[in-house]
């Protein structure tokens, strides 16, 4: 159901995007650091929302439909935007590339291997990946700007943005390319098998 609480945190996901850039746009201290706190808000309601689902028995095909669409959107939406607006570092765009190319190759990857009922787990890595982009996006759209604000300015958030993107892009290859081989066995799996070497007419 649309109106389930995990559907609810989900969808607040898809919302959140247009605020995002529209606090991005205002280009303020201010608007920075509420551009942060959203996509703060909106890490921990990804988070919560599958957690809530088991523990309610919620899980639905909603649901696991609209999580990674609302995840793309706000990670590819706040990337766009930081872009947009020369916010990300000319050496941070490469990463940021990556990382938009990953996700749509892992998604259509998936959509594919949904019609051999296969699904591809996440690993480990893969979280820890999720853990260092999330954490480098929201290091980014913060800013320099909202650590002068918040008078922590001796911190160099934008410095530490770019690394943790530089590291997001290199697990994002790493899980990038087993998600690939993982795929493969899948379909090879599924691929009819030759009978004894004879052709059948």
């Amino acid at each position: 159901m649309l109106s389930d609480l995990p559907n609810v945190l989900t969808l607040s996901r898809v919302v959140a995007v247009p605020v995002l850039v529209a606090l991005v746009a205002w280009r303020t201290p201010v608007g920075d650091a509420l551009a942060c706190l959203l996509f703060i808000a909106a890490g921990i309601t990804d988070y919560f929302d599958g957690k809530l689902a088991r523990s309610r028995h919620q899980l639905s095909e909603l649901g696991r439909m609209l999580d990674p669409i609302a995840d793309k959107l706000l990670v590819g939406a706040s990337l766009m935007v930081l872009a947009a607006f020369a916010r990300l570092p000319y050496a941070t765009l490469y990463p940021a590339i990556i990382i938009l190319c990953r996700e749509i190759l892992v998604s259509g990857l998936r959509e594919y291997l949904a019609s051999f009922r296969a699904k591809l787990p996440v690993t480990r890595l893969a979280k820890w990946k999720t853990g260092f982009q999330m954490t480098a996006i929201g290091f980014l759209l913060a800013g320099d700007s909202t650590a002068v604000l918040l008078r922590i300015d001796w911190l160099p958030v934008g410095a530490l943005g770019a690394v943790m993107m530089w590291v997001a892009a290199l697990l994002t290859l790493i899980t990038g390319w087993d998600y690939v081989i993982t795929g493969l066995q899948h379909i090879e799996s599924q691929a009819p098998k030759p009978m004894d070497g004879r052709i059948v007419h």
